[in-house]
């Protein structure tokens, strides 16, 4: 009997302190006045009440501009976000802002660097038609003390060059800073599919959750959508990927929800359940 009760303990433990963590991967979709019906001010209901429903405990977005940010989190109450705009490392240009939710996760360290040579300065890399950047921060889990780092981009939709040196350049920056080898993530929109060799350089070193959930994953098989609500969505180039050996995969989803045949973004969100190891 008394090994019995150390036994339920044990599990009982073990069930307090089990905490997975879920992560979304979003482009929000700029606010460009010229998108008519799709416009910000048309979306911006759906798609925090989307995000609200969710709760995801870190939102990787791109593409959004300070009053977008501002929208979400005041929508968000338990929300906040860390980031800078690309054009000059202040509020202008497009960010690419982590989002977590405060009664989850704090944030330990936070930072930015450009997708160019010149890496600690604005700066347009390579081929790139415009300013790239990546944010990224280190979180710890308030329920478990796990610590992680969050790295957060959008890569450039014209350049070739410059994704594939992008992709070598998140890798270098990853493993300079995390020094202790804690577990990582890595979202974005990074404007190439999986067959691309930008993405094989970075599954070289870390894991695509939406492929290591299997037959856990669920949704379209693509993630840019257009806003062609008509039109199958085939072109994945939305990612969550992780490190090896930190998390585990429990599920994967690309979200396609919509109201009244309009999709709140011309991306899906890619939604990720991870556990800690």
């Amino acid at each position: 009997m008394r090994i019995l009760n150390l036994l339920l303990a044990a599990l009982l433990c073990s069930l307090t302190y089990a905490q997975d963590l879920q992560v979304m991967s979003y482009n929000i979709k700029y606010d460009n006045t010229s998108d008519s019906v799709n416009n910000w001010e048309n979306r911006k209901t759906f798609l925090t009440s989307q995000l609200n429903y969710y709760d995801a405990d870190i939102i990787g977005t791109q593409e959004g501009l300070h009053h977008q940010l501002e929208d979400i989190k005041a929508a968000l109450d338990r929300y906040d976000y860390v980031g800078i705009g690309r054009d000059k490392g202040n509020t202008e240009g497009e960010y690419s802002a982590i989002f977590y939710n405060t009664q989850q996760v704090e944030v330990l360290k936070q930072g930015t660097f450009w997708l160019s040579p010149t890496s600690d300065k604005p700066s347009k890399g390579w081929d790139a038609a415009l300013n790239r950047i990546c944010t990224y921060a280190l979180f710890k889990d308030k329920d478990t003390d796990h610590s992680f780092w969050v790295f957060n981009t959008h890569f450039d939709h014209k350049g070739e060059t410059a994704r594939l040196e992008s992709s070598k350049l998140i890798l270098q920056k990853i493993n300079e800073v995390n020094t202790d080898n804690k577990a990582v993530v890595l979202t974005g929109d990074f404007n190439l599919t999986d067959q691309q060799q930008g993405i094989r350089i970075i599954t070289s070193q870390m894991v695509d959750t939406h492929k290591a959930a299997g037959d856990n994953a669920f949704g379209p098989k693509g993630t840019f959508n257009g806003f062609h609500f008509e039109k199958p969505v085939t072109d994945k180039i939305d990612y969550v990927f992780i490190s090896e050996g930190g998390f585990k995969v429990l599920k994967s989803g690309i979200l396609s929800d919509s109201q009244d045949c309009k999709y709140p973004s011309d991306h899906f969100p890619v939604l990720v359940d991870l556990d800690f190891k």
